[in-house]
């Protein structure tokens, strides 16, 4: 038996983060049965693969802005016979969704289904759907970085070291999907796929790396880290570093190899954190936050949502002056309702129907504003001028010279390596976006 494992292309191109679903599903494979044969697909990467692809089993991992072209991939291997199981978040909100366009649909999490999976097929008796039970964390395989192949070399493996948010923020998807219990994975589980990984850098794709209440976990853990000596990036919240543990915490994780953290800015106000539900993470004074973060030899990227139903023009502005008042690098996003969210229900009246989920990019504006001057195309137009002034060449390498020596050479390089491509996406999102406007519109009338 063969079985593809893949991933469905992103919408703004390739990037050199290998998916981490792929080699993990890979490793949970082998576990189950190592007699499958298994090759692992990054559609980003080999965008003519499923050309001439060639197995009994596809497994594809959908989110939100992947599903339909996950969904053609499947319709071009089925057509050859071949069975497709579909996973993710995006397939375990919209299950019935996602069987209409494959065999079989995982729903939560694989460990505690996927063998049963590989049973059934090869048993002929595939089920319509399988609900993953959400197990603690403490016999997950390391993954198989040595088998996704592919012309672009991926610079860049995840580790996860918990799953789980007790947030309740709006807009995510991560506490329906993972839950609200945060479960930790054994440091030294963590450190062993740590040390597994080729590269001499990684990325901690924790929702959070440090949470309010148990900033000893992370330090413990990025104490043990230290002896890997490879160079890190993740995501973290704000709350955290204020807290009484918070300059011992930045100094572990500094000295284990962070270099930059990527932070939830979120909205533009104190208002807009509060309709999200977001301001539970962020704390009484998030720019003090951002400025010890740097303090502490830590470069700062903030991710922030533009155009939602309570924001105005003026916020579109304020991202610019943040990122210039701060000295750090902003990657903006439209407001996304995605399925399963509480968002998505608190917009459901509001929603251009007729935009399907190819448009769930995080670059149109998918729902209507109360504001007559807050038009879809103002919003639109807006975010792509503020992203690319935010992207801007000469911005971006002004940057580099606001990074903390500390990180020098690699939060430089890393700084250049995630800005450099996303600009690139998105002058290339900006013609496009330019070139489809009036069929785009159409869908909104009709709707």
């Amino acid at each position: 038996m063969k079985l593809c494992i893949i991933k469905p292309p992103l919408p703004f191109g390739w990037t050199p983060v290998a998916p981490p679903i792929l080699e993990y599903l890979a490793a949970l494979t082998r576990r189950a049965d190592p007699n499958i044969e298994i090759e692992l697909i990054s559609a980003s990467a080999m965008p003519n693969a499923f050309e001439t692809l060639e197995c009994d089993l596809a497994a594809i991992s959908l989110l939100t802005p992947t599903s339909v072209p996950g969904y053609r991939i499947a319709e071009k291997l089925r057509k050859r016979g071949i069975k497709v199981v579909f996973g993710g978040m995006h397939a375990s909100a919209m299950p019935e969704e996602a069987k209409s366009h494959g065999d079989a649909v995982v729903i939560g999490e694989a460990e505690s289904v996927w063998p049963e999976v590989l049973r059934d097929f090869q048993a002929n008796r595939l089920k319509p759907f399988y609900k993953g039970e959400q197990l603690e964390l403490n016999d997950l395989p390391t993954p198989l970085y040595g088998l996704l192949q592919g012309k672009r070399k991926h610079q860049f493996r995840i580790v996860n070291t918990s799953r789980g948010c007790p947030y309740n923020c709006a807009f995510c998807s991560v506490k329906p999907f993972w839950g609200a219990k945060i479960r930790f994975r054994p440091i030294d589980h963590v450190v062993r796929d740590v040390v597994a990984i080729p590269e001499k850098m990684y990325i901690n794709g924790d929702e959070n790396i440090w949470w309010t209440g148990k900033e000893q976990r992370a330090i413990d853990m990025f104490s043990a880290l230290k002896g890997s000596r490879k160079k890190w990036m993740g995501f973290g919240s704000l709350r955290p570093v204020l807290s009484p543990a918070g300059k011992r915490m930045l100094n572990a994780a500094r000295e284990s190899g962070m270099l930059t953290v990527w932070v939830g800015w979120d909205a533009m106000t104190d208002e807009g954190l509060k309709a999200y539900g977001a301001d539970g993470k962020i704390g009484v004074d998030r720019e003090a936050a951002v400025r010890t973060i740097k303090d502490h030899g830590i470069d700062v990227s903030l991710f922030y949502m533009l155009g939602g139903r309570g924001d105005s023009l003026d916020d579109f502005k304020r991202s610019v002056e943040l990122a210039e008042r701060l000295g750090v690098s902003m990657h903006p996003s439209l407001v996304v309702p995605y399925p399963g969210t509480r968002l998505r229900r608190q917009y459901e009246p509001y929603l251009y129907k007729d935009l399907g989920w190819e448009y769930y990019t995080g670059a149109y504006a998918l729902f209507e504003h109360p504001d007559p001057a807050m038009t879809p195309e103002v919003r639109e137009e807006q975010f792509y001028e503020t992203s690319l002034e935010v992207l801007r060449l000469g911005r971006v390498l002004r940057h580099m010279l606001k990074i903390p020596r500390a990180g020098f050479p690699h939060a430089h390089i890393i700084s250049l390596m995630s800005q450099i491509p996303v600009r690139h996406g998105f002058k290339i999102a900006y013609e496009k976006w330019k070139a489809s406007k009036n069929e785009v519109r159409q869908k909104r009338r009709v709707a």
